[in-house]
């Protein structure tokens, strides 16, 4: 029986991470003169995967975003894993930005990676599961060659890859 090697592309962005990322902010935020009195802030709601930022005006929402920034990636976490909502005005003269930390990939982004495995003509099977792509093949070499396209390719949303047998 031959021997068959996998592995799974995903799309995991670590939430303690982000968690360590926010406080990181949002210390820095209170230390900084340009933020004291003012309605700014940056706060993470882990069970709806959702950062909120609020900013004074659009100069300190654009401040805030790029503290955040540098301490996402520090910290590790893919800035291509975030997906930034609308800007919207407050009641309270506030603009209020909403980033959603992505969890999985969509159906069409499995299916843009199954075509990117495909062009490259090697003996690996892809299959789509739920929110990820199993990739099978009989080499090892084969499934790294496949690892290696997709970290050269640039996607416009975070893959990582999880269970290398």
């Amino acid at each position: 029986m031959a021997q068959s090697f996998s592995f799974d592309i995903v799309s995991k962005i670590d939430m303690e991470e982000v968690l360590n990322a926010v406080n990181q902010a949002t210390r820095e935020m209170s230390q900084r003169f340009d933020f004291r009195d003012s309605k700014s802030s940056v706060t993470l709601n882990r069970k709806e995967r959702e950062i909120t930022v609020v900013g004074d005006d659009d100069m300190k929402r654009r401040n805030i975003l790029e503290i955040l920034n540098v301490r996402l990636s520090k910290r590790g976490v893919s800035l291509k894993g975030l997906v930034y909502g609308t800007i919207e005005q407050t009641f309270s003269g506030t603009l209020t930005q909403k980033i959603k930390v992505q969890s999985g990939l969509s159906t069409e982004q499995c299916k843009e990676i199954t075509k990117i495995i495909k062009s490259l003509d090697l003996k690996v099977k892809t299959t789509i599961q739920d929110a990820q792509v199993r990739v099978t093949g009989p080499k090892k070499d084969e499934l790294q060659a496949v690892m290696q396209k997709l970290r050269d390719e640039d996607l416009s949303y975070h893959v990582g890859f999880d269970n290398y047998r």
